[in-house]
């Protein structure tokens, strides 16, 4: 009976362990995400530093007032583009914070049923070994006695 409840438990540990691989995929997916999302706010704040850098060499030798206008426009501009990138990747932190508590979530569902699958297979051998040994000891019962002597 206890082989029959695992066996009857094996398409729902089939169907967690899919739920808990596409977990890990989205898992993956969001990990990437983070991961160029980080690059990118690098790369802008290591323009933004170059650029920076461009108007203490250039700066230094006089420049126009148009010149310094347009600098500070776009320096406004890139300033602009790395809050954006910092709340992109604050977003994408939060897709993967949920997509982690997704998987946690689903690996601790299967893990838990093959624990229970494992309990009903362990039950299940216990049981045939009290029948054999029940059959063995009616069997030598059953056996005439030989007397040693």
């Amino acid at each position: 009976m206890a082989q029959s409840r695992a066996g009857r438990l094996a398409p729902v540990v089939e169907m967690a362990e899919k739920v808990e691989k596409t977990a890990v995929q989205r898992l993956g997916h969001f990990q990437g995400q983070v991961r160029l999302a980080e690059s990118k706010l690098a790369d802008l704040e290591a323009f933004r530093l170059d650029y920076q850098e461009q108007w203490i060499i250039r700066g230094s030798s006089g420049v126009s007032g148009q010149w310094l206008l347009g600098y500070q426009g776009f320096l406004a501009q890139l300033g602009t583009a790395i809050d954006q990138q910092r709340q992109s990747l604050v977003w994408h932190q939060n897709n993967l914070n949920k997509a982690r508590e997704a998987w946690q979530k689903a690996f601790a569902r299967v893990e838990g049923l093959r624990k229970l699958v494992q309990r009903y297979m362990e039950e299940a051998r216990k049981l045939e070994d009290r029948r054999e040994q029940k059959l063995l000891d009616e069997l030598s019962q059953r056996l005439p006695r030989q007397d040693p002597y």
